[in-house]
């Protein structure tokens, strides 16, 4: 017995694999900050976990549809048609165990052996996992800080095959944090106009995190031509801090959520009905919260963009969203540490970060563009200016 052909063509994820190992050094006593983790540091809002208190003590215990109850789908729609202006029914929405499972189902469900995906980089680590896993080929198109880590519509034009089956578009991103305007999205739009066969995968899981005034808009709402043939995906993890609730859900056309759902049933069958019920109370509740959030983090991302730019040889961009930092640091190649090792490669720099300086990041590698890091400032300003102070003289000490 030996594993598949279809999971030796992936790897467990970088981040989460940081994420253990941070764990695994706070239990043994190391004061190590962990700034890998792609979750905020905020709970869960009362009323959220009030909802689900109930639904236990109601007997909301036994199984639901597959995709989503009801009153879940129709909470969903109401969110779509609230902040997105996009008006689907509830056999064009899909609730999925977080917003990873929602990826999983779709790439899994349409893509072929030889199709091709379009993923620009820098790119959430598991996309282009999920579509070699499915038999495709992930087709990455470089969107480095020169171009604020966003697609330009001529290198989305280029990359365009009779092959192209998806287009994945993340805004605001993971792990960048760059958020696309209303003027930029319809600029691709224009592209996929021009090219029918080719659907998008919006991914808008940071749609409430946002700084600056900054306005979110997702492809299908400025571009409606493209609604048929776009997947607009998003989830309670981010927005409400219920990454452990794992719901993610999605809206798009009536024949993709059935397979997605076929899928499903053979696969988790549904989400777990106490977290359905509390994503009912997340998406139906007082919203005001979000805004408040959003402010806390955005001190914190000025903080960190500051002092890490302040940190020899690291330049980091000033991101529009979500919680990441996502700094350049060939300034940092061929330098060598106290200890005489050659810092080569961004993995080499975060290892000598965790081990000399005790901070937790996540190598650009990871996330198919090197030379960099991403930072998540997901925690107290506190420990935020206490690690840049030691990524402050890590980067001094070295030669």
């Amino acid at each position: 017995m030996h594993p598949s052909a279809a999971l030796a063509r992936i790897k467990p994820s970088p981040t989460l694999a940081i994420t253990s190992r941070v764990l695994e050094l706070k239990r043994a006593g190391v004061d190590v900050i962990g700034l890998g983790a792609g979750e905020p540091d905020f709970d869960t809002p009362d009323f959220v976990k009030e909802a689900a208190i109930k639904a236990i003590r109601d007997g909301q215990t036994k199984y639901t549809n597959v995709d989503g109850t009801p009153e879940l789908k129709a909470a969903i729609v109401a969110k779509f048609a609230r902040d997105n202006e996009l008006h689907y029914t509830p056999d064009q929405v899909t609730v999925n165990v977080g917003g990873k499972h929602t990826l999983f189902n779709a790439i899994v469900a349409t893509v072929d052996v030889g199709d091709e995906v379009i993923v620009p980089a820098p790119y959430w680590v598991s996309y282009p996992d999920v579509v070699l896993f499915a038999g495709g080929t992930p087709v990455f198109v470089a969107a480095g800080p020169d171009q604020g880590y966003k697609l330009r519509p001529e290198q989305l034009e280029a990359a365009i095959t009779p092959r192209t089956k998806w287009v994945i578009l993340n805004s605001p991103s993971n792990p960048t944090g760059a958020a696309y305007s209303k003027a930029e999205l319809i600029a691709l739009g224009e592209v996929l106009e021009r090219h029918p066969h080719v659907w998008i995968f919006a991914d808008d899981m940071y749609e409430h995190i946002l700084y600056d005034d900054f306005e979110f808009a997702t492809i299908a709402q400025v571009c409606p031509s493209l609604y048929e043939r776009t997947l607009t995906v998003n989830g309670c993890s981010k927005a409400y801090a219920m990454t452990g609730w794992r719901i993610g859900y999605a809206g798009g056309a009536s024949w993709l959520i059935k397979a997605i759902s076929k899928l499903q049933s053979q696969s988790t069958s549904n989400p777990c009905s106490i977290a359905q019920a509390a994503a009912v109370a997340a998406l139906n509740g007082d919203q005001s919260f979000l805004k408040e959030r959003a402010a806390a983090f955005q001190s914190r991302r000025d903080l960190v963009v500051s002092m890490l730019n302040q940190a020899s040889g690291i330049t980091c961009p000033r991101p529009d969203g979500a919680f990441y930092v996502y700094p350049e640091i060939s300034g940092l190649i061929g330098k060598t540490t106290p200890t005489g090792k050659l810092i080569d490669t961004d993995e080499a720099f975060v290892a000598y970060l965790l081990d000399d300086a005790k901070v937790a990041a996540v190598q650009g590698a990871a996330f198919g563009l090197s030379p960099a890091m991403r930072i998540s400032y997901a925690t107290s300003e506190a420990l935020l200016r206490e690690a840049c102070e030691r990524i402050q003289t890590a980067c001094a000490n070295l030669s």
